[in-house]
């Protein structure tokens, strides 16, 4: 099958579905409530400008990138956080014009700001700056995106949008770069104990040698992963490490500097809640750090543990419950919900249930995975899934998988 021709199958039988909290628009149903059930979505706007690449879920409202490098907002808006040059909500998508001269390659979502990176390395940050989350040098909200100045001359790649702060990565010649800025009382900065903003990146120190392959940003939490180091905005590494900075998870001490995790471990990602992370391991298993609100941990008494926190006697990894026999392809983790999606693309849900964000058909809490139903579309079908979380609620997005060779291919991402 030609590329072209495999790109329209994908655009024309892409699914997007959505659940959970939604009384801001965020669902993108049009409607003003919550799901208790997902829902699939009618977005002929999205269709018009390409398949989804990446969808980036905050605190009630989403950004949606597409492979033409296109950015269309919905949701909650009151902070200018749709970039749509007003403050208002939005229950539909709509494409930010002020970016449409741009090719858009990364996004994420804070509780009420949004950063958006281009293919040159160019930062534009918009919505809620009473912070410096924006990192425009001032305390100023912004309801259309703004460059960064300050990174002007740099090379971004990333960017992490948590409660109230941002992270970005860079890379260049003389090695990876993390730069912070916004809050920083509860360490999430990874800067100093003394600082509780700053308004213009400042970068934070820890990572050199180290090749950074993510960072992640939820809540006052920060972590990355890196390749041959990583530390509490949390890091994910290619050689599998992880670093966090920031409050710290399962009611352990806020860390101001970067903690690694040590581990023999080898995780191919990592998500952040309000107060667990989880992590996947290269051999497809899942782990939790912390969260013990309203279930996500599981059931304690069934958790194994894992290893430590280096430097932190409290804070235990532990395996999660009820998925043995599974091989997990990936994860994602709302503010105190987690989602992962099977190698058999089944999807379950687990955690804080309140707005129906675990896909079912009930607000109760939930203390180990439970299966979400997509629709009546069989399980052995060939799809691909992608999993993105908000604070409350929880979308997918299913495409079929074109066969590349003999496996069904099933991929979940995660966001801020």
């Amino acid at each position: 099958m030609e590329e072209n021709e495999e790109s329209r199958v994908k655009e024309e039988e892409e699914e997007v579905w959505s659940w959970g909290a939604g009384t801001d628009g965020q669902l993108g149903t049009g409607k003003l409530q919550d799901e208790l059930l997902p829902q699939l979505l009618s977005l002929l706007s999205l269709s018009a400008v390409g398949s989804i690449s990446l969808l980036a879920c905050g605190g009630a409202h989403v950004l949606a990138l597409t492979s033409g490098g296109k950015v269309l907002t919905w949701g909650r808006g009151t902070s200018g956080q749709l970039g749509h040059s007003e403050m208002v909500n939005s229950p539909h998508p709509k494409l930010v014009m002020s970016l449409d001269t741009y090719f858009i390659t990364h996004a994420s979502a804070g509780w009420n700001h949004s950063g958006f990176v281009s293919d040159a390395g160019n930062v534009f940050t918009c919505g809620d700056g009473s912070f410096g989350q924006l990192g425009h040098g001032d305390y100023s909200s912004h309801c259309s995106p703004v460059k960064v100045s300050f990174l002007d001359d740099l090379s971004v790649k990333q960017i992490a949008c948590g409660m109230r702060h941002s992270l970005v990565l860079l890379k260049g010649d003389s090695g990876d770069e993390v730069y912070g800025f916004g809050s920083g009382k509860r360490g999430q900065l990874g800067i100093s104990k003394k600082i509780k903003s700053i308004s213009v990146p400042e970068r934070i120190y820890g990572f050199e040698g180290v090749k950074v392959t993510s960072i992640i940003a939820n809540g006052d939490q920060s972590a990355a992963l890196s390749g041959e180091s990583s530390k509490h905005s949390l890091l994910v590494a290619s050689d599998g490490h992880l670093y966090t900075w920031g409050k710290g998870f399962g009611g352990t001490s806020s860390t101001y500097s970067l903690q690694s995790l040590a581990t023999s471990l080898w995780f191919t990602k990592a998500a952040v809640g309000w107060n667990h992370v989880l992590l996947l391991t290269a051999d497809g298993e899942v782990l939790m750090l912390g969260g013990n609100h309203h279930g996500v941990l599981g059931n304690p008494g069934k958790m194994s543990p894992a290893r430590l926190l280096e430097d932190s006697g409290e804070a235990m990894l532990e395996k999660v419950p009820g998925l043995e026999g599974n091989r997990i392809m990936d994860i994602a983790a709302g503010a105190e919900h987690s989602v992962i999606v099977t190698g058999h693309g089944v999807i379950k849900t687990w955690g804080w249930g309140e707005h129906g964000q675990l896909g079912l058909g009930n607000a109760c809490n939930q203390t180990s995975p439970q299966e979400v139903s997509l629709g009546h579309r069989s399980q052995t079908e060939a799809t691909a899934i992608k999993i993105y979380c908000g604070s409350g609620f929880t979308m997918a997005v299913r495409t079929p998988h074109i066969p590349s060779g003999v496996e069904l291919c099933t991929r979940v991402c995660s966001g801020s």
